[in-house]
């Protein structure tokens, strides 16, 4: 059962005009991520996948990452995911901070996602704050989804409970 979207105001979009299947849209939002006590990346790059009742997850060119904060993770390998492909897995790397399987990369996906090629996607939660254009972002509920909430995007969002069947 669809729930009923929360109310939109001025500069916000509701997760619920997102469409199904999902679309990716550029974006040159400042995106930063901060990790074990550094910048590990910054951009302008980031494209955002947008799906109905889902909050966007940002996907970050792996080049705009600082060097040797990804790496393969050796405690999750991959998942399959019946639009984008196959995923795999990265840890999160700053010094002796390391966030296993915190991160994930569509290394050959689906032609109709070809454009998150080279980016990686990321939980919010497991690093010291995600920041888009200086807003901290919030992860989506639930844990198992990667969405990140702004104030520009209102759900309610897949993810919380009950929400399994939406």
């Amino acid at each position: 059962m669809r729930p009923k979207p929360d109310p939109v105001g001025s500069g916000q979009e509701s997760v619920w005009s997102y469409p199904r299947p999902p679309i990716v849209v550029p974006s040159a939002r400042r995106v930063v991520v901060r990790f074990g006590g550094i910048v590990v990346c910054d951009t302008r790059r980031a494209l955002r996948l947008l799906e109905t009742s889902h909050p966007p997850t940002w996907y970050l060119p792996r080049a705009d990452f600082v060097a040797g904060s990804l790496r393969p993770s050796s405690s999750r390998g991959s998942s399959f995911c019946a639009g984008k492909g196959m995923a795999s897995y990265l840890d999160l790397v700053a010094g002796e901070h390391v966030a296993a399987s915190t991160a994930w990369t569509y290394l050959s996906p689906t032609a109709a996602f070809a454009t998150i090629a080279d980016h990686v996607a990321l939980y919010a939660a497991a690093t010291d704050g995600c920041f888009v254009d200086d807003e901290r972002v919030r992860a989506q509920p639930g844990g198992f989804y990667g969405g990140w909430i702004t104030d520009d995007v209102v759900g309610p969002f897949k993810g919380i409970p009950g929400s399994s069947g939406w």
